[in-house]
Parts: structure tokens; C-alpha cells; sequence
């Protein structure tokens, strides 16, 4: 069986509840998401976007807010493609002027397998 690594983000409470359920079943943490996502892939889905939309009160903003994000959601979607894209360029160019880039900037690599991320080390040390 092939596997790929991969890397996600999840929040520290889940994360820790799958390290506790992993840990009291004798299994590794990334045999409890293969699991859990075989679960998932095995439900059949009510429609393609079954499970995924924003839940009318979030829990991360008071209603006022999740108000105001649909509000301006909206507004830029009466927008024609050309206008949403002159508008990203200002906010981007805006967002420079407040807050310069730094010198220094981290890079995320990712490799199908370690020979892949041998050569891209060899080939790094090389000057290529």
C-alpha cells in the first residue's frame, strides 16, 4: 500500500482528544484520522456540499459580526471579476504599506516520498 505524507492544522482541543482516543485504543494518532476519514468517505453525502456551510450564529463572532461578513460578501459579489481583482491589488498593495514584507521568509516543501526529498536536499547543497 502507497501512502503520502501530509500536513494539516487542526485545533489543539481536537488534536488532543484524537491523541487520547488514539492513545486508549493501542493505535497511532494517524491510524485514528485514516480511520475516521474512511468513516466519513463511507457516508454517502446528502449533496456536494453536505456537512460544509457557515452555521448561522459562529461561534467565533457575536451575530453583529457574522452579519457584517455576509453584508460585505454581498457587495463584492455585485462586483464584475475585473473590479473584485482591482480591489485585491489595492488591498494587497495596502497591506504592504502597513505591514512590510520581512527579509527573511519560510518556505513549505512537500515531498511525495523521501528519495524525492533526497534529491531536492543533494540538489539544494549542489547550488541547483
Amino acid at each position: 500500500m502507497a501512502f503520502t505524507r501530509i500536513s494539516i492544522t487542526l485545533p489543539r482541543d481536537v488534536l488532543a482528544a484524537a491523541d487520547r482516543r488514539a492513545r486508549a485504543l493501542d493505535r497511532s494518532r494517524s491510524w485514528l484520522i485514516v480511520e475516521a476519514l474512511r468513516a466519513y468517505l463511507a457516508t454517502p453525502a446528502r449533496s456536494p456540499t453536505a456537512g460544509v456551510r457557515e452555521s448561522d450564529a459562529p461561534v467565533y463572532a457575536v451575530q453583529e459580526v457574522a452579519d457584517a461578513r455576509r453584508r460585505h460578501l454581498a457587495a463584492d459579489l455585485k462586483r464584475s471579476p475585473a473590479e473584485r481583482l482591482q480591489r485585491a491589488e489595492q488591498l494587497a498593495r495596502l497591506a504592504r504599506e502597513v505591514r512590510p514584507r520581512r527579509a527573511s521568509r519560510q518556505q513549505v516543501v512537500g515531498f511525495d516520498s523521501y528519495e524525492d526529498f533526497y534529491e531536492w536536499k543533494r540538489a539544494r547543497r549542489a547550488g541547483g
